[in-house]
């Protein structure tokens, strides 16, 4: 793991737009033949001795959406059943280090650098990332041209005291490593104390029933990749809660010069999630937001229309700005970046300071 982080602090990353529409997909460099020119060769690329190899963390949750993109690269290409695709573990500094807030040391990247460079390296051809793990930039020479399809976005309440965040008494603690989710509570509940809780959902699990807390917050999209909604004591609509911006949905990350995995990757792809992802994406680069900043935001396709709304927060809840805006699916990135545009002015250099801790981050440039 030291490995990969000396590698990894060198990464050059692209401040550029951070999503890619199917247009510059296309124009991506081909250098390396696509999937339907080894068909009409009459072999493929990858097998049981060369197979695809999926770059993932190693937590339970981490593991289950690897194995879904495993199972949907098997149906979609039948040449990769029986031994087509691994699944190599990969150990980040974020899963390490977890007695630390992430707005300390780093914030989302801590997820993801050491994926990266193993990627880079060519060590694995894809990376299956919990999209809302993703920092706005991508490193040099990698693209995300795939989304699935999005699980429910909703967060839940857990507790083995109350049975919703309105039901516990002042004073009790929430245990929460998201600043969006402390400021949406502290705004709502500034009698609750939310101190940080990280860990994998069976960690934290298991340090609520021990009593380290009197109750969590978890998104349900993780629970149900891991059959465990049994746990939820409530789920939290949306005007309650805002949830983290690409929340629910899993991306898949290659390098720009590998066709092949484009193309497994484009058959992969759903575009409505794709869509609003980019537009809560576009939201977040406008606003050059990170773990170290609460922010929230969804987008929805209804009718043929996208609606988004975010949300920017200070940290303790006590300024809360909101933005609504609706649009042409097709101008999601820039209804995105409009409605960060529209926050930026509500922001200071004083907005972003971490409470407790003093330390002062740096402001969105206007």
């Amino acid at each position: 793991a030291s490995s990969h982080r000396s590698v990894a602090s060198s990464l050059s990353v692209r401040k550029v737009a951070p999503q890619v529409g199917s247009a510059r997909v296309a124009r991506l460099a081909c250098r390396r033949p696509s999937l339907a020119a080894f068909a009409e060769a009459g072999e493929y690329p990858h097998s049981k001795e060369n197979p695809v190899r999926i770059g993932t963390r190693g937590s339970p949750l981490a593991l289950a959406q690897a194995h879904e993109t495993k199972r949907r690269l098997e149906e979609a290409f039948p040449h990769l059943r029986d031994g087509g695709v691994s699944i190599n573990v990969i150990s980040t500094e974020g899963d390490e280090r977890l007695d630390i807030a992430l707005a300390e040391i780093g914030g989302k990247g801590l997820f993801t650098k050491e994926l990266d460079v193993q990627l880079l390296l060519n060590k694995v051809d894809i990376c299956v990332h919990s999209m809302k793990d993703v920092p706005t930039y991508l490193p040099e020479g990698t693209i995300l041209p795939c989304n699935l399809p999005r699980e429910d976005t909703r967060d839940v309440f857990i507790s083995n005291k109350a049975k919703s965040l309105a039901d516990l008494p002042p004073g009790s603690v929430v245990g929460s490593a998201s600043l969006r989710r402390q400021s949406q509570i502290l705004a709502k509940y500034p009698e609750l104390k939310v101190v940080n809780f990280r860990g994998n959902v069976q960690t934290r699990l298991k340090k609520l029933g021990d009593g380290v807390v009197d109750a969590t917050m978890l998104a349900l999209a993780g629970l149900k990749r891991m059959d465990m909604e049994e746990h939820a004591t409530q789920i939290i609509e949306q005007d309650e809660m805002l949830p983290a911006i690409s929340q629910g949905a899993i991306g898949i990350q290659c390098r720009t010069n590998d066709q092949a995995s484009l193309d497994y990757l484009a058959a992969l792809n759903h575009p409505e999630t794709k869509t609003c992802v980019d537009c809560e994406r576009a939201f977040l680069a406008a606003l050059d937001g990170n773990c170290r900043t609460p922010i929230a935001g969804q987008a929805k396709i209804i009718d043929g229309k996208l609606h988004f709304r975010g949300l920017i927060a200070r940290p303790d809840g006590t300024d809360l700005f909101e933005v609504v805006r609706e649009g042409s699916p097709e101008d999601a990135e820039k209804i995105g970046r409009e409605a960060g545009e529209f926050l930026l002015p509500n922001v200071d250099e004083t907005f972003f300071i971490v409470p407790g801790n003093e330390v002062k981050l740096e402001a969105p440039t206007k």
